[in-house]
């Protein structure tokens, strides 16, 4: 409630002084320097710019107190569901919107109406002695006046909705352990409020002054009076051109940047750390754009410094498992690089390799839950214990699912899990058959076969690569897809300079 509090206090002490300097300061300034009248009329334009005021404030604080209800409900309230935290951040940060749409509504109406009243009642009566013309003069003037008030007001309520903005993020992270947001959304553009900001402050000035210029001329010489009309336009039209190129050029020379700024960092988003923002300026764009290139320097000695510590984490746990036995040693190092050729054979880009290769590493992590006695028996296995042994695809699943968090090891699952199906539908442990045996599944099962029939074991010595080749091609589309399997084998003999066997 403290910020909802100190918002107010801010909002009204930014409305009170741009009021008094808008409707004073400029107002009567520009009324008495102009006006040529005696003082007791003076005194009666006074009068009706403090009942006018009157009128303005009422109508504007009715209006103030209806577009503060929702955030003065909200802050006296201390939970809030989720969805309620988003939808008032979004809705604070229209605040300073509203505020315009106040100052050209009932601020400058609210002036407006009883000062034009009042003033042709007092011109019918006598009381005030000038042209009726005057009051379309004045009421220009108070639209230039109060569009000058609503842009001052609109940056000066940016700043005083910060304090809310930081309570509902700090509601936010404390009730639910986030911080509200508009994610990346544009409520309000830089170009347009750029645009607007310098072709009004260019503006206001001449305007104004065209318009005071023509009355006091009328005191003059009223017959200048009427050919400065059509010169005082040229004036302003040419004036108004400047102004609206001079922002132009301003915003794009701001535009420019900011939009290559946020192109890098959709690009970035997207994974892409390989190139950088070209730093074309002089300005204190050059300072922001080194420091985010700066940025993306330390994200990719980060991300490689993260790569290789996954790497090392994923060759450890192999070469843990695989020091349970002496005659496996190296096997799932042997696996994931014969697993990482097939893939790369096979046209695989750089991110689904490294994830093959990290697959094929933990193909046989299962096996810790293996019994010793089952694991490093030197003899043949029996029926159960076979059995056991083919539970290790699953239990190697059930292992990666509990590390946190729970998506990290998705990618590797499938590997993990069907790396001994069958293409004929004979495997374990889901039967399955074909194009349906996951693609990470097909390709380990030929690396591990491979190197499990060149492997030495207690009861066997390993075979010759080349009838482990002439096993594998006879395996092609019963035991091994015919694809990854023929891959394999005539890469293999190309790098080994080995013959096909004829038939």
């Amino acid at each position: 409630m403290e910020a909802y509090r100190s918002f107010i206090f801010r909002l009204i002490r930014n409305y009170l002084i741009g009021s008094l300097v808008a409707v004073f300061v400029v107002g009567t300034v520009v009324m008495v320097s102009t006006l040529q009248i005696p003082n007791i009329q003076f005194v009666r334009l006074i009068f009706i710019v403090l009942i006018s005021l009157l009128f303005m404030l009422v109508a504007e604080l009715i209006t103030l107190w209806v577009q503060l209800v929702p955030i003065r409900q909200f802050f006296t309230s201390e939970h809030h569901e989720r969805d309620e935290l988003n939808h008032m951040y979004e809705k604070i940060h229209r605040f300073p919107g509203q505020t315009i749409y106040r100052i050209m509504g009932p601020h400058m109406l609210g002036f407006s109406l009883p000062a034009a009243g009042l003033t042709i009642w007092m011109i019918s009566t006598g009381w005030l002695e000038f042209p009726y013309l005057y009051i379309v003069v004045a009421a220009a003037c108070a639209f230039l006046i109060a569009i000058m008030h609503a842009l001052i007001e609109y940056y000066l309520t940016v700043r005083a909705i910060r304090p809310l903005l930081l309570e509902i993020r700090h509601r936010g992270k404390v009730q639910y352990g986030m911080e509200p947001s508009l994610g990346g959304r544009i409520l309000v553009s830089i170009q347009r409020k750029f645009q607007l900001s310098t072709a009004l402050i260019g503006l206001f000035p001449l305007f104004l002054f065209f318009l005071a210029t023509y009355i006091r001329l009328q005191y003059m010489d009223s017959e200048f009076a009427k050919e400065y009309i059509l010169w005082g336009i040229l004036i302003v039209v040419l004036g108004a051109g400047f102004a609206l190129v001079g922002s132009w050029l301003l915003i794009r020379d701001v535009r420019d940047p900011v939009a290559e700024l946020t192109h890098e960092m959709n690009r970035i988003q997207g994974g892409d750390l390989g190139r950088r923002a070209p730093d074309l300026y002089a300005d204190e764009f050059s300072a922001l754009i080194s420091g985010f290139n700066m940025m993306i320097n330390r994200l990719e000695m980060r991300q490689e410094r993260n790569r290789q510590l996954l790497q090392s984490y994923f060759s450890t746990l192999a070469a843990a498992l695989d020091a349970r036995d002496k005659y496996t040693a190296g096997h799932s190092m042997r696996v994931a690089e014969y697993s990482l050729m097939i893939g790369k054979l096979s046209g695989m880009n750089e991110e689904q390799a490294d994830l093959l290769y990290k697959s094929a590493l933990l193909h046989d992590i299962g096996k810790i839950g293996i019994p010793d006695e089952v694991l490093l028996k030197d003899g043949k296995l029996s029926d159960e214990e076979f059995a056991i042994i083919r539970t290790h695809p699953v239990q190697g699943e059930s292992i990666l699912l509990q590390i946190e968090p729970i998506d990290a090891m998705a990618d590797f699952l499938p590997g993990v899990r069907s790396h001994h199906e069958r293409y004929d539908g004979k495997g374990y442990p889901d039967g399955m058959a074909g194009d349906d045996i996951p693609l990470f599944g097909r390709i380990i099962a030929v690396a591990d076969a491979f190197d499990a029939m060149t492997s030495d074991r207690p009861y066997r010595n390993g075979m010759s690569h080349e009838k482990a080749l002439t096993i594998l091609e006879e395996g092609k589309g019963t035991q091994w897809d015919p694809y990854f399997a023929g891959l394999f084998i005539d890469e293999w003999r190309r790098q080994h300079h080995l013959q096909k066997p004829s038939k």
